[in-house]
């Protein structure tokens, strides 16, 4: 039902890295593979990349996951459109790194020292926001005299 054909998997040379994460199932939608590209948790050999990055043959793509885990993928093949996970299984080699328990627990009290402040949107700021920046600066001004 869900087979790929022989002409479609060999006009593929490269897919955009967020639409593979999503088509062998690692992420559940494409815009969760796109933040996870945003956030840094996403390298393709061993450089940090953008969700519009193109992937080939033989890479090998490392996600960083919230407990502290890396697991490197070799990519094996590449998806056209979204396939059964045991379609898809066969497309990556899986290769998790092993870490003692001492160095995930660091790794954990690390990630949770470093909460980033992240704004509500991207982009400009909004009309309030702006207010509050300039009520901000407009305070550490007479501070500074």
């Amino acid at each position: 039902m869900h087979k790929m054909n022989a002409d479609s998997a060999a006009n593929l040379d490269t897919q955009r890295i967020d639409r593979w994460l999503h088509h062998v199932c690692l992420f559940k939608t494409r815009s969760q593979a796109t933040k996870a590209c945003e956030a840094r948790q996403v390298k393709v050999n061993g450089e940090t990349i953008k969700a519009a990055k193109n992937i080939r043959i033989n890479d090998t793509v490392t996600i960083r996951y919230p407990n502290g885990r890396f697991i490197d993928y070799r990519v094996l093949g590449l998806a056209p459109k979204s396939i059964p996970k045991k379609t898809a299984r066969e497309l990556y080699d899986l290769c998790e790194r092993e870490m003692s328990e001492e160095t995930r627990e660091l790794v954990k009290l690390f990630n949770a020292s470093i909460k980033p402040i992240k704004r509500k949107f991207k982009g400009r700021p909004t009309k309030k926001e702006r207010r509050r920046l300039v009520n901000f600066h407009e305070k550490s001004d007479t501070r500074d005299d």
